[in-house]
């Protein structure tokens, strides 16, 4: 039993600290629907505060020590809130316990029949949101917990009455740890997040207790393709069903066909012919993508139909390529992709859509992925006609390592760095031409430079 199961019933009463944010705001209305007694507080006002306050959750603004009434029995606290925080601080000296929201959401996810947790290096949230459309389709009516904003939910979250819940799952700091899943997708694994883990073998490592903590009767779902992925489960006592189109997999697709920003495919399920389906997103990655999340949903048992049409009306998630307008004739799209594998699924869908000129606006997130990953990224940025480097995201890190977005630039032949992102605007505006992508791409704050060039008066 989980030290948080002790709270998790009736008429308890939890005080989440940063309960606007995404994965806050619906962890907060899922504990008042199971009964709790539930406060928050955060430092800015928001919809997600909003709608909290007319579901009758009082929520403070601003972190004080006096928002712990006396009968707070437990603390709910968002990543981004330390232990230097007043908040956190009052509670450990009067003795309240402190937990992470994936304790909590562990916890939960106990309620559901099928709790799917969407894992690996990419993908997550694309996937995620493609198995959310499926299941509304097929309505299923899940709770839904995805890291970016899908426009079927006009929100990141969703809480549902249905028997499923479907959460996307981050191996950062071991989080996913805290999971109970019942279906464990793993899209990949690669090298990342290497300020917490040692080295792919420690990523994989992880990897690895996540799916062990799939029950015998639950599933795990596997990328045949991805050699990490096959490797770090050899021998899983576990119900395995894999996708993929290059090995032979459970779940595969035959007579792709691309068009502009889509394509079309034949699914083989267990090698017979399971229908035809079309996604209207861009590159073979998100085939893949699709058939991590037909091969989940199948053995959920939804139909071909909702599968289809989950599928079709799915057009990306928040900064998942996404259409952000036209600038002098150029097509402005923003993308998350902060790791090369991520760059290169990106580069490799734009390949095919036949523009004159890929104009990559890239900020590189924190010190040290840039550093340890930096001939990946020099391979991948050196594709686009011109590459345009803003400065690294400092993220949760300081820079200790002494290197620059300069650094990148030196190495790759077409790449002009800018320090300052406001010089990189005005810069972009005179060179941004009929014909054009210009992708600004990152998980940084990358996004407001295609917004600020999309304000430009023309």
């Amino acid at each position: 039993m989980s030290e948080f199961s002790k709270y998790y019933h009736a008429g308890a009463h939890g005080h989440l600290v940063g309960i606007g944010g995404v994965s806050m705001s619906p962890l907060a209305e899922v504990l008042r629907g199971a009964g709790l007694e539930i406060t928050g507080s955060d430092f800015s006002e928001s919809e997600n505060v909003r709608h909290l306050r007319s579901l009758g959750i009082e929520v403070f603004k601003g972190h004080h020590a006096e928002n712990l009434g006396e009968e707070v029995e437990f603390l709910v606290r968002t990543a981004a809130v330390h232990d230097d925080n007043i908040e956190i601080r009052t509670a450990h000296e009067r003795g309240i316990p402190v937990f992470e929201r994936t304790q909590a959401w562990g916890e939960i996810m106990k309620d559901y029949k099928n709790a799917i947790c969407i894992s690996g290096t990419h993908g997550k949230t694309t996937t995620t949101s493609m198995c959310t459309h499926i299941m509304m389709a097929a309505e299923k009516d899940p709770t839904v917990m995805i890291g970016g904003t899908l426009p079927l939910l006009n929100a990141g979250h969703r809480v549902g009455k249905g028997e499923s819940i479907i959460l996307e799952s981050c191996e950062y700091y071991d989080s996913f740890l805290s999971f109970n899943p019942t279906v464990a997708v793993v899209l990949n694994i690669e090298a990342d997040h290497l300020d917490y883990f040692k080295d792919l073998a420690d990523v994989e490592k992880s990897f690895r207790a996540f799916a062990e903590k799939v029950p015998a009767d639950g599933l795990v779902v596997l990328n045949a393709d991805d050699a990490n992925s096959m490797e770090t489960m050899r021998g899983l006592e576990r119900n395995v069903i894999t996708f993929g189109l290059d090995k032979p997999a459970d779940v595969t697709a035959r007579n792709i066909r691309f068009d502009g920003e889509g394509s079309t495919f034949e699914l083989i399920y267990r090698g017979e012919p399971f229908g035809e389906f079309s996604l209207n997103i861009p590159g073979i990655h998100n085939v893949k993508n699709a058939l991590a999340a037909a091969a989940a949903t199948i053995e959920l048992g939804c139909s071909a139909e909702a599968i289809r049409e989950g599928l079709e009306n799915f057009h990306g998630a928040g900064r998942r390529f996404e259409f952000k307008g036209k600038f002098h004739g150029a097509d402005v799209y923003d993308d998350y992709a902060h790791h090369p594998g991520e760059l290169k699924a990106l580069l490799d869908a734009v390949e095919n859509m036949n523009y004159k000129r890929t104009i990559v606006v890239f900020q590189p997130h924190t010190y040290s992925r840039t550093s340890a990953l930096f001939d990946d990224f020099v391979e991948q940025l050196r594709r686009p006609d011109l590459c345009c480097l803003a400065e690294i995201y400092a993220a949760r890190e300081t820079n200790t390592i002494g290197i620059s977005s300069a650094d990148l630039a030196a190495r790759i032949p077409n790449a002009l760095f800018f320090a300052v992102n406001s010089e990189l605007e005005k810069s972009l505006a005179e060179m941004a031409r009929e014909g054009d992508l210009i992708l600004t791409v990152g998980a940084g704050d990358v996004y407001r430079i295609g917004e600020h060039l999309l304000a430009i008066k023309e």
